[in-house]
């Protein structure tokens, strides 16, 4: 494959944490990556970054992103702003087209990591990341004995409302006027539980005037209750459109159906994160990222050259090795973590001390 500005290897849709991830793993393994990603997403929201080992919590979801591009771009890899409208697979190849809003890209593999958006209830609503949650397993561990809504009237929200009876013995579950629809079974499951639900909709928000952080809930019935925070429960929106456009295989509950390193029904097609099945955690989401990195690199690997080629071609000749682009190769010898390249700032780092020694 040519070296061209627009032609790359891997090509990944999607900017969060699962998609830097393979796309950090193909540049660093050598091949010639791009990353379009549209903005936004699940993990922009996060206001603190939880869970994840390493990365100080008051570290906010779109500096953990902006870090994960600018190492993407290190090690050679492309990132572009941009909205990718449509994917199709070439005949004449078997490559993919991706079409965005202002270029083309082509790629022998495409890897899909366009996430979900959650469906967001009515107002009023307190404020997102002060007392509005999407993530029960982020943070729960900030309500800790504090009183906490879920909103909701399915499966979901009354599961997710005992489950917080883990941390805290104050939990509502806010049906804002909705029958519920959860089971007999869960009906009388909650009914042992000390869980109380209301059934008036919200009326009004109260927020510290310092903070912004919640503080209570008004009622149409012109009730008040306290809480410091909660999680509304209404479902997801997978963005599974290209992986649909593709004729990739989806779940019944609506994500993209793939194998235990991201490969989906169609060859050459890999998806990864929160449009897949599993839990939406961020540590999770980059174990996914990575294994789709190697499940790939294995696949487009130069070498080990197969007996089958051998025996077609001859042995490998010593100058097509290495296997990689000039451009690629240039970057990673640049490269602080690169041998040559760490050996040169030791030397460098070394003669600045001697040279204040001196002074």
């Amino acid at each position: 494959m040519s070296s061209s500005e627009d032609e790359y290897e891997i090509a990944v849709v999607g900017g969060g944490p699962a998609g830097l991830t393979t796309a950090l793993y193909g540049a660093r393994l050598g091949h010639e990556t791009v990353l379009i990603d549209r903005g936004g997403g699940r993990a922009a929201m996060m206001a603190d970054t939880h869970n994840v080992i390493g990365i100080p919590e008051e570290t906010s979801g779109n500096e953990l992103l902006a870090t994960g591009r600018e190492q993407v771009q290190s090690y050679g890899g492309t990132f572009e702003r941009d909205f990718v409208t449509d994917i199709e697979r070439l005949d004449d190849d078997d490559r993919f087209r991706l079409t965005t809003n202002d270029s083309e890209f082509l790629a022998d593999r495409v890897v899909l990591a366009t996430g979900f958006s959650d469906e967001r209830p009515d107002p009023p609503l307190p404020r997102n990341a002060k007392g509005l949650h999407w993530c029960l397993h982020c943070d729960a561990y900030m309500f800790v004995d504090e009183p906490v809504y879920v909103m909701g009237h399915g499966e979901a929200a009354a599961h997710v409302a005992m489950i917080m009876l883990n941390v805290t013995g104050d939990v509502d579950i806010l049906t804002r006027g909705e029958e519920p629809t959860w089971s007999d079974e869960t009906a009388a499951q909650l009914e042992a539980h000390p869980i109380d639900v209301v059934h008036e909709d919200v009326s009004g928000i109260e927020n510290d005037p310092g903070s912004g952080w919640l503080e209570a809930m008004e009622f149409e019935d012109g009730s008040r209750r306290e809480y410091r925070g909660g999680f509304p429960m209404y479902g997801s929106d997978y963005n599974t459109a290209l992986a649909e456009g593709l004729g990739c295989d989806l779940t019944e509950g609506g994500e993209i159906d793939v194998d235990d390193h991201g490969r989906t029904s169609e060859d050459g097609v890999f998806a990864i994160g929160d449009i897949t099945p599993g839990h939406n955690q961020v540590p999770v989401a980059m174990g996914q990222g990575a294994k789709a990195g190697l499940a790939i690199h294995k696949e487009i690997r130069e070498f080990p050259r197969s007996t089958e080629s051998i025996e077609a071609d001859g042995p490998v000749e010593p100058d097509e090795v290495p296997a990689i682009s000039p451009e690629l190769m240039a970057t990673a010898v640049a490269h602080e973590g690169h041998a040559g390249g760490a050996r040169v700032k030791g030397v460098e780092e070394k003669e600045e001390t001697h040279a204040a020694d001196d002074d």
